[in-house]
């Protein structure tokens, strides 16, 4: 067995809070980047193309040709050795590698020997992840083929910079609509108080004849009627069609996020015969918020525990979302896990642990964790943990939400 120990950028911290920055939610990019996998593999004559970002435990396959493959342990990809370089990473016969002759997808189905990946980096120059290409046999790929490869790859980055900025926008589309809507109510209620007391005394000055002031208040009256037409006018814009009307693409409620978390880390505690749940302990399920950062902090959590559970063991995770002083989610994460003592728990909490391998030689990176703290922080949140040797680990994370 190889037991090689995994590869880590100089720049990880960095690397990892790039990918941040872009938000992906790994179970909507499917199908944006298929066009281009598949124009991979076709001008490179390979039967396999995939595009695969990095996270701190996790690969994630978010377009593939000739290998239906969502989410690999990091661990065991080639991919991770391509994000150490700018320089494409090429292995022209897997069985003949120590790093990669004991892989699965070596020995058996689909018995990968050839690879070629090309680092995928952002304009400032951070390689979150790869564009590569497979091959059942061995090849070589000639120099017009990877400069061919090299544009395709470019565009890659391109796309994902183009729905990262279409996500901001939208964003900030919608905060302006919200402050729209703050502001015609802030409207309604001191213009319905001054119409009010406006109708007042011009009943009063009516009784008293007194025509000039009856007038001046008529004129304050419609006045305040106009505005309030306006107002209820830019309200109408933003009643929803229906109760149930549809979430949007950057919104999420406690059930899509369970719905969510089920998808994306499911698979990986079925590996593991690790029983997953995600558990709603609220009445405000279709109280919508916004996704920002929320699935990356969730992730590496979640990732996490299920690496240092044993087999048969169990992942539990709460969620509520509470109104109290301020709408706040509350997450909280329980495994069965070896768990830490105080030494390895104060190192953690203090930002100096070290990795260290999980209970199937998964082996971590170091950086999830402070990736996660610095999120929650950044949200002005907070994180807890509290754990015991060969008890298992409970993080709780409160997030205040717009």
């Amino acid at each position: 067995m190889n037991n090689n120990i995994a590869p880590v950028p100089d720049n990880e911290f960095e690397r990892l809070l790039k990918l941040s920055e872009y938000d992906i939610d790994y179970t909507q990019i499917y199908g944006k980047l298929d066009d281009l996998t598949k124009l991979a593999a076709y001008v490179t004559g390979t039967p396999i193309s995939l595009v695969n970002l990095l996270e701190a435990n996790t690969q994630w396959t978010i377009s593939n040709y000739g290998l239906d493959v969502k989410n690999t342990p990091r661990k065991d990809t080639a991919c991770q050795y391509v994000i150490l370089d700018d320089k494409p990473f090429e292995i022209e016969d897997m069985t003949e590698d120590d790093r990669f002759r004991d892989k699965d997808y070596v020995l058996e189905d689909p018995s990968i020997r050839y690879y070629y990946g090309i680092p995928l980096t952002s304009p400032d120059g951070i390689r979150i992840g790869a564009m590569c290409v497979m091959d059942t046999k061995k090849n070589d790929l000639s120099p017009e083929k990877e400069e061919f490869l090299k544009i395709i790859a470019s565009e890659v980055i391109t796309r994902i910079e183009y729905e990262h900025k279409l996500k901001l926008m939208r964003q900030n589309v919608d905060e302006l609509k919200e402050i729209q809507r703050k502001v015609s109510h802030d409207i309604r209620g001191p213009i319905g108080g001054i119409i009010g007391i406006a109708e007042i005394l011009r009943d009063q000055a009516q009784e008293q004849k007194m025509d000039e002031f009856m007038q001046l208040l008529e004129l304050i009256n419609k006045g305040g009627r106009s505005v309030l037409d306006l107002a209820d006018e830019i309200l109408s814009n933003f009643k929803e069609t229906s109760e149930s009307a549809k979430v949007l693409e950057h919104q999420l409620n406690l059930n899509t996020l369970k719905a969510k978390l089920i998808n994306l880390y499911g698979p990986q505690a079925k590996s593991k015969s690790i029983d997953f749940s995600v558990n709603l302990n609220s009445d405000k399920a279709d109280v919508t918020f916004s996704k920002y950062k929320l699935l990356q902090i969730f992730g590496n959590l979640i990732t996490n525990a299920i690496k240092f559970t044993p087999k048969n063991g169990s992942v539990t995770i709460d969620l509520s979302l509470n109104r109290q002083p301020d709408h706040t989610l509350h997450f909280v994460i329980k495994d069965t896990g070896v768990g830490m003592d105080r030494k390895k728990l104060d190192e953690i909490l203090s930002g100096k642990a070290k990795s260290t391998a999980g209970t199937k030689d998964e082996r971590g990176f170091g950086f999830g964790f402070q990736l996660v703290r610095h999120l929650v922080e950044t949200m002005k949140g907070t994180l807890n943990i509290d754990s015991s040797e060969g008890e298992g680990t409970k993080v709780t994370i409160q997030v205040p939400l717009d």
